[in-house]
């Protein structure tokens, strides 16, 4: 019985993990510039991540695989995504309150509902389906602006969330591939496997890119290494539990019930940032919580 849960443990789970890591993304923006910030999370995620690979692979008796020219494309397509999503939305949080910021990369469930039929054949039921409408639009009336003075900056806003969320629903659909044609003979090894090799080409392209570009960059990033260890590993922490759902959960029941993140960042508005949360956002929280009990019962 708990196996057929274990799934929702792993998502929420990576749902606290990744609102702490965009958190302190937030305030590392602020010194570290959006790229700077972006890259703090592969370049000290990835340490942590090969300690998880070990220590699961010892756990389980299971070495990990070489990933085959397959697995590697996915993986490669999910990193990528993964790393504009992320810049796209630090960009959003610059713009708008942290709740909001996150509630717009939330439309990503609808969009990976569409882009697991189309390139995994995942079939999702109707329950399903509602779930994913339900929740989704519970965000986007969270994220309707509530006065003149925050619909100035609607459409910029909007356009950075939405796009943030259409490349974190192409780099969960590509992970999920990515495990899928892993060939570990254990799920949890094979995500696992994914997800260092993702951080490995995140952090090699980046430091590449920083180096080559903005050198600058990376001594910031240097001098703000206690505060970006931190992020790094609460990254990776998030991303572990991510690539564990997606490995035993089709990809659209994981970032439905991973819309519980939006609860998690309405904590952190009242309590780290001091920002108040509107009659509208409550009614959205209601018709996210709707959504995800749906997703359950799905």
């Amino acid at each position: 019985m708990f196996g057929e849960w274990l799934w929702a443990v792993f998502t929420v789970t990576a749902a606290g993990s990744q609102t702490a890591r965009n958190a302190m993304q937030k305030e590392l923006t602020a010194t570290l510039g959006t790229v700077g910030a972006t890259h703090v999370r592969f370049l000290f995620g990835f340490p942590f991540a090969v300690v998880f690979l070990i220590a699961v692979s010892l756990a389980t008796g299971t070495a990990p695989p070489v990933p085959g020219v397959g697995s590697l494309a996915w993986t490669a397509a999910g990193a990528g995504a993964q790393f504009v999503a992320t810049a796209l939305m630090l960009q959003a949080m610059e713009s708008r309150s942290f709740v909001v910021a996150i509630a717009y990369t939330k439309t990503e469930p609808v969009l990976v509902l569409i882009f697991a039929v189309l390139f995994l054949a995942d079939i999702p039921t109707v329950l399903t389906v509602a779930a994913v409408i339900v929740a989704t639009g519970g965000v986007l009336l969270m994220s309707w602006p509530t006065s003149a003075a925050k619909r100035e900056d609607l459409w910029r806003t909007s356009a950075l969330g939405i796009g943030s969320g259409a490349m974190f629903a192409i780099s969960a659909v590509a992970y999920r591939g990515g495990i899928q044609t892993n060939g570990a003979g254990n799920f949890i090894v094979a995500a696992s496997t994914t997800l260092v090799v993702a951080l490995a080409l995140q952090t090699l392209a980046v430091s590449l890119i920083l180096v080559l570009r903005r050198p600058e960059t990376l001594r910031a990033i240097a001098r703000m290494w206690r505060p970006s260890m931190t992020a790094g590993f609460m990254g990776a922490l998030a991303s572990q539990f991510w690539f564990l759902a997606f490995a035993i959960q089709n990809a659209a029941s994981v970032r439905t019930l991973g819309l519980v993140e939006i609860l998690f960042a309405q904590i952190v508005t009242r309590r780290l940032f001091k920002q108040d949360t509107s009659r509208i956002e409550m009614a959205g929280i209601a018709l996210l919580v709707l959504g995800v009990i749906l997703i359950l019962r799905a």
